[in-house]
């Protein structure tokens, strides 16, 4: 959440009636530092996997954006939790799709010279997974794309850090234009992102590669 403060008018009341004291207007270097600390220069769209808790995600988006912020030094970073359902509904990864895609317009316009790193863990890998042009259809908890970041905008997403994966057990991964700025981590036996893996444990566990995917990421931006 951005919050966003603005003086306006001081109201007083005096015996002769209301009086109203307007503040000066404001100079262009004070609008310039309020506008740069309204833009971060880096922004973390994280999209939470299935039922999971915590704020951007217990056992993904907290811990990265933890270990970004100790890694990308001399960078003001901002985090937002994908507004969708992260539930097994048909339209859930569909709906986190369009709000990544939109989220991600919307600051482009407001901050022109901010960066997006981009987090998906299960359900919310194919959020981020369709946002950026790969199908997740098909896959567990998967859905068509119904939006896409557009092409202008693509050189903004300096990393995208996906974790278990769904689309990997259908023999798909990111390829393409974001395949370099990608790194994509599914344990092995974890049922979800490797096909026929039978340990619902490995799932759980990627609180353990934040590190490495900070890393990652703070060679990108």
């Amino acid at each position: 959440m951005r919050i966003r403060l603005g003086l306006a008018a001081l109201s007083l009341f005096g015996g002769a009636g209301l009086v109203t004291l307007s503040a000066p207007p404001a100079t262009a270097a004070a609008t310039a530092t309020a506008t740069a600390a309204a833009c971060p220069d880096i922004d973390v769209v994280a999209a939470r996997g299935t039922f999971e808790p915590g704020d951007l995600g217990f056992i993904v988006g907290d811990p990265v954006y933890s270990a970004l912020q100790k890694k990308i030094t001399g960078k003001s970073l901002s985090g937002y939790k994908v507004n969708y359902p992260a539930d097994l509904s048909l339209t859930s990864a569909a709906q986190g799709n369009a709000d990544v895609v939109n989220h991600v317009k919307s600051q482009a316009a407001a901050c022109p010279n901010q960066r997006f790193v981009l987090v998906g863990y299960s359900q919310g890998a194919n959020v981020v997974d369709n946002s950026i042009g790969i199908s997740s259809a098909g896959a567990v908890v998967g859905s068509p794309i119904v939006a896409t970041i557009p092409a202008a905008l693509e050189p903004k997403v300096a990393a995208v850090l996906l974790f278990g994966n769904p689309i990997r057990a259908i023999g798909k991964s990111v390829t393409g234009t974001y395949q370099s700025r990608t790194i994509d981590f599914c344990a092995n036996g974890d049922p979800i992102c490797q096909n026929g893996g039978t340990d619902v444990g490995a799932h759980l566990g990627y609180t353990a590669n934040a590190d490495a995917a900070a890393t990652f990421a703070a060679g990108k931006v």
